[in-house]
C-alpha cells in the first residue's frame, strides 16, 4: 500500500502523488495529500519541479514567458556553439536581452537559496522546522521555493508566523512574481523594436525536435547546477539516512 501518512484513502498513493506532481508543475496550488509526509524522493519531485520555474507544464499565468526565456537562453546557447549571431522568431538576439533573459532565470533561483541559507543561519528561525536534520532543511527550502516561484503548496510541518520568515518568504514572493515580469517586458519591447532578419543558412530552427531536445536540456541542465546542492542536503540525505537506518540498500 505504500506510505498512507498525510494521504486520503479514496486518494491512496498514486493519486496523491500524481496530484503532488501537477500542482507544483503547474502552479495551481491545489493539494490532496500533505507534501510533508512524503518519502524524502517524493518530497524532492514537486521540490524540483517548482524550482525549475514551474516551466515542466507551463505555470499558471507565468509558464509562458518562463518558458521563452528557457527558448532564449537556448537559442543563445546553440548560437555559441556554431559561432554564429543567435536569432529568435527573426529578431537577432543582442546583449541586452540576454541580460534580461539571465535575470528571469537567476532571481528566482538566488531568493530560494539566499532565504533558505538565512533562515538556517538564524537558530531562532531554523527551530520553525519542527523536524531536525535533512527534512528542517526540506521543509525550509519548501517554503522559499514555494513563495519565490509561484506555487502556494507548502510542507505542513513549518510555522511561518515568525516575523523573520513571513517577511522573507513575503519578500521573495515580490521578488518571484513582479521583479520576473519586468525583466520579460523589457525582453518583449526590446525585440519588438527590431526589425525582422530573413532567416540565412545560420538560423537555428526552433520548430524542430533537436531544438526541442535543446531547449529541454537547458531547463534541466540549469535546474540541477543550480538546486541540486540543495537538495543534496535535504532529500537525497533524508533518503540515504531513512535507508541506512533500517540497514537495506537504498
Amino acid at each position: 500500500m505504500g506510505n498512507l501518512e498525510g494521504k486520503e484513502w479514496r486518494f491512496g498513493v498514486p493519486s496523491s502523488a500524481l496530484w503532488a506532481t501537477l500542482t507544483t508543475a503547474a502552479s495551481n496550488g491545489s493539494v490532496n495529500a500533505l507534501h510533508d509526509s512524503f518519502m524524502p524522493l517524493g518530497g524532492l519531485v514537486p521540490l524540483w519541479l517548482m524550482q525549475l520555474g514551474e516551466v515542466a507544464f507551463g505555470g499558471v499565468g507565468s509558464g509562458l514567458y518562463g518558458m521563452l526565456m528557457f527558448a532564449i537562453l537556448a537559442v543563445f546557447l546553440a548560437g555559441l556553439m556554431v559561432g554564429r549571431t543567435p536569432e529568435f522568431l527573426g529578431k537577432k538576439l543582442e546583449a541586452f536581452e540576454m541580460k534580461m533573459a539571465t535575470l528571469v532565470i537567476l532571481v528566482p533561483s538566488a531568493a530560494v537559496l539566499l532565504g533558505t541559507a538565512l533562515a538556517c543561519a538564524l537558530p531562532s528561525v531554523a527551530a520553525a522546522a519542527p523536524n531536525p536534520g535533512p527534512h528542517g532543511f526540506s521543509e525550509l527550502l519548501y517554503a522559499f521555493s514555494s513563495a519565490a516561484n509561484n506555487n502556494g503548496s507548502a510542507f505542513g510541518g513549518l510555522d511561518a508566523t515568525g516575523p523573520f520568515l513571513a517577511l522573507a518568504l513575503a519578500g521573495c514572493m515580490a521578488v518571484g512574481r513582479f521583479l520576473v515580469i519586468l525583466p520579460v517586458l523589457a525582453v518583449a519591447g526590446a525585440l519588438a523594436a527590431k526589425k525582422v532578419v530573413p532567416a540565412s543558412a545560420g538560423t537555428l530552427p526552433t520548430d524542430t525536435a533537436l531544438f526541442v531536445a535543446l531547449l529541454v536540456g537547458t531547463v534541466l541542465l540549469v535546474g540541477a547546477l543550480t538546486f541540486f546542492p540543495a537538495l543534496a542536503l535535504g532529500p537525497v540525505v533524508e533518503h540515504l539516512q531513512l535507508f541506512a537506518g533500517q540497514g537495506v540498500a537504498p
